[in-house]
Parts: structure tokens; sequence; C-alpha cells
């Protein structure tokens, strides 16, 4: 009898060590599910506007990561792009897009902090419509220089960390628009390939006052007698990180490099400088290198 009492003892104390294990192992289990459910599914909450985006649309790539760290990265068709820090914790990519892509899925992928999130939007086709321009035999023969170009170029590839912009851009000139952005030509009933109109161009009388869209420091300003022949009189506009506006065509420039101009401040007049065909004003904007529409920058803009 006393042995079986002693089994009998030894099972319900062996008993009890099984039940505290079990509960044990299911208080862990819980801690962890609960902290698997507060924690977000990814590394980075991405946002990308806007969410219906077409041709020569610029794509805000907003990432907010779960932790801080360093800056995530962008990358779209093997190219990557800065982000840039904004208040909260959060970072900012701009994608440019133009009528030189192919419409459709555009991949877009998020890495770092030990994840990579891959996404896509549908970038939507565009009808550009298509421009017959006849031009004088002393116009037509106009090229430029490779001063010009240079000069262009380093205007381009500038990526000031400091965003200048804030809110949408303003409207750079009174008159009517001449030319809408993508616009494909003909000059002198020849197709001219691979081409697209980079800006918007406005038309009103030579004079008119030319005012900056938006906030930036004055990075380029190029004359007809220093070799901006095709350009003619031009000023570009650093924005910062990677967007710069370009006025050209100008009559007159009323700004030095190095200035800082506010939006809506005079900084020229406008010409028909360069290769023109009358007075207007053509206003490029360029992201990341690439020309982009301006209008949507003008209607709602970009953080």
């Amino acid at each position: 009898m006393k042995v079986f009492s002693t089994i009998q003892s030894t099972w319900a104390h062996s008993g009890r060590l099984w039940r505290q294990g079990s509960l044990g192992i299911v208080a862990i289990a819980l801690i962890t599910l609960v902290a698997a459910l507060r924690s977000p599914a990814h590394a980075y909450e991405v946002q990308i506007t806007p969410t219906s985006p077409q041709l020569g649309d610029t794509l805000a790539v907003l990432v907010q990561p779960a932790r801080t760290g360093p800056s995530p990265v962008v990358t779209v068709k093997g190219q990557s792009y800065p982000t840039y820090a904004l208040p909260g914790n959060r970072f900012r990519a701009l994608v440019p897009t133009s009528p030189l892509d192919q419409p459709g899925r555009l991949a877009i992928q998020v890495s770092g902090q030990e994840e990579t999130r891959n996404l896509a939007v549908d970038l939507r086709n565009r009808s550009f419509p298509v421009q017959r321009i006849t031009l004088s035999p002393s116009r037509a023969g106009l090229e430029g220089t490779d001063y010009e170009f240079r000069r262009m170029d380093e205007l381009k590839a500038l990526r000031t960390p400091t965003k200048f912009w804030n809110g949408p851009m303003s409207r750079p000139n009174r008159g009517r628009v001449s030319s809408e952005y993508g616009i494909r030509r003909y000059y002198n009933g020849e197709f001219a390939q691979d081409y697209y109109h980079r800006g918007v161009d406005y038309a009103d009388g030579t004079g008119s006052p030319i005012l900056a869209p938006a906030a930036g420091r004055v990075a380029l300003v190029g004359r007809v007698q220093d070799g901006f022949t095709l350009n003619g009189n031009t000023i570009g506009i650093d924005h910062g990180q990677g967007v710069a506006s370009v006025m050209i065509h100008l009559s007159r420039i009323d700004v030095r490099e190095g200035d800082f101009v506010q939006p809506g401040q005079q900084i020229g007049a406008m010409g028909d400088t360069g290769f023109a065909t009358g007075p207007n004003l053509h206003w490029g904007l360029y992201v990341n290198g690439v020309s982009v529409d301006p209008v949507p920058w003008r209607n709602s803009g970009i953080e």
C-alpha cells in the first residue's frame, strides 16, 4: 500500500508540473501572438501618388519606416532614386515618367532595414497632340553649342538636399498656352523622331513679365552672346531635391546666378531668342534629370 501511495503521489506531482509547464508554454505563445499582432506587417509602409498615373506624371513614393534607421532606397527599372527625409520619420522619392516610357505595369522596389518590398502601379497611356511648325531658313539651321548643352546638363544633374518649393507651383506668365507638354512635332514637314515637347509654352507680347513658378536658387543664366543659340536667353532655377525649372527664349534676364527667388517674383521678360517662332516662354520642369509635365505640379503640388 505504501508503494502504491508513493506512486500515486509521484504521478500527482508530475501532473502539477506538466500543468504548470503547459501554462507557461501557453503564456509564452500568447505573448508572442500579441507581439506579432502589434508589429507592422512590413518594415516599411509605402504610399504612391498619384494612384492612377499617366505618362508624364511625377510619382511621389512616400515611405514610412517602422523604426528609425537609414534612408530607404527606391529603385525603378534598375535606377535608384534618392529619398529625402520628411517630418514624422518619413521619406519621399520622386520618380519621373515621360512620353518615351512604355505604359503598363511599372514595378517599384523599396529596400532597406532587412526587407525589400516590391510594388507596382499601372502607368496609363496618354494621347499627345501633333503640331506642325514652319521655320524660316535662318531658324531651321540653328544648332546648340557644346557650352549650352553642358550647362543645361549641369542644371538637370543638381540634387540639392534642401526642398525650396512649397505647395503647388504658380503660373510663370499671363499669356495663353500655345503648346502643351508632350506634343510631337513636324518641323517644315519633317517628323522629329524620338522628340516630345519638354515643357509648356505661353504666348504673349515681347517684354511680358516672366515669374518664378516656385522658390529656388538661380543655378543657370545663359545668354545668346555666351553661346545659348538654341534656347536663347535662359534662366534655370534649382527648386531642390532634383527638381529644376528652365525658362527659355527670354528677351531680358533680371536675375544673376546664385540669387534666391520667391514664387511670383519677376525674373525676366518674354522674347523670341533662340529656336522660337515668335514671342513666347517655354517653361520646362525637370525631375531627377527627366522632363515631366508641369501641369500636375501647378494643380496640386507635391510634398
